[in-house]
């Protein structure tokens, strides 16, 4: 099991306008969804290389190769978690399994209940980026994502969705759930890409 800093030198230090607060805060929209193993899919679509769509089952998504990330991790809502052990399936693995298509420059990460995050490939596919089925060698509880978030440690946490079910391969870029409703297309803490109208021309579309 391989072990990933994300920009160690900055393990002290804050995004503009951040704060370290006590404890773990847990931020949610809706209910916690139940979990059935059975049942449950992760699924890869879109413009994929065969243009075929791929289900993973729970058994053979856990099978898959994990890796730890040590990150921090920024909510918009301005309170930061430093130094967080997250271990799950990196993005390189997905990528290597179902190939996208030569096109394909963003990615949509859709969760529960429609729940979605858009984000440019270069973000998708980083060495730090993973999907977490654990926090700090446990599995992550329901609140925070069981059974797998995606983890995107240098954006804002909005792109981190929790219960994520699925990515689809995108050739042009589309806004998710919280880009249609003002947030930042982009999402970069340390240029405080918060909200939609800070936007400059090319950050999303039109």
């Amino acid at each position: 099991m391989a072990c990933v800093p994300e920009n160690p030198e900055e393990e002290t230090r804050l995004p503009p306008g951040q704060y370290v607060p006590r404890g773990r805060p847990v931020v949610h929209y809706g209910r916690v969804p139940a979990f059935r193993p059975e049942t449950w899919r992760f699924q890869v679509f879109g413009a994929t290389a065969s243009g075929r769509v791929h289900d993973f089952t729970w058994e053979e998504f856990s099978a898959l190769p994990t890796t730890t990330v040590i990150a921090d991790f920024h909510c918009v809502t301005k309170f930061s978690l430093m130094g967080n052990e997250w271990g799950g399936v990196p993005t390189s693995v997905l990528l290597d399994r179902v190939p996208p298509a030569p096109g394909v420059r963003h990615v949509m990460v859709w969760a529960e209940y429609g729940f979605s995050a858009n984000m440019r490939m270069s973000d998708f596919d980083r060495p730090a980026t993973l999907f977490a089925t654990h926090l700090d060698g446990n599995p992550l509880s329901p609140e925070r994502g069981y059974p797998v978030r995606i983890v995107v440690p240098h954006l804002y946490a909005w792109k981190s969705v929790k219960w994520v079910r699925a990515i689809e391969y995108l050739t042009e870029d589309r806004r998710g759930f919280w880009e249609e409703r003002g947030y930042h297309n982009v999402a970069d803490p340390w240029k405080e890409q918060r909200y939609s109208y800070q936007e400059d021309p090319g950050d999303g579309p039109p």
